[in-house]
């Protein structure tokens, strides 16, 4: 019984570890994930080195994106921070 109660406050710590920190983060990582499977070209986006633009076309692992002044450039697609406007 004393080593239960002294093994108490470990657990309930990794408890509250677990759902304050590791667990927000895996559903970030999960939208961030479903979010590079969803684009389409004609998505503006914004890459993770803070290149904006417009996707042109779209691989199974790598993306073309349009910049500002028509140059084509190839990313693969774990560079996509965010999707700022969709193709509607």
């Amino acid at each position: 019984m004393a080593t239960l109660v002294n093994l108490l406050p470990i657990l309930l710590f990794f408890v509250i570890f677990y759902f304050l920190l590791l667990r927000p983060q895996q559903k970030r990582q999960r939208a961030i994930q479903q979010m590079q499977a969803n684009l389409k070209k004609g998505d503006k986006i914004v890459t993770i080195g803070g290149l904006h633009g417009i996707i042109d076309s779209v691989d199974e692992d790598k993306i073309v994106i349009r910049a500002g002044d028509g140059t084509r450039l190839t990313y693969d697609r774990s560079a996509v921070r965010e999707v700022v406007a969709e193709n509607k």
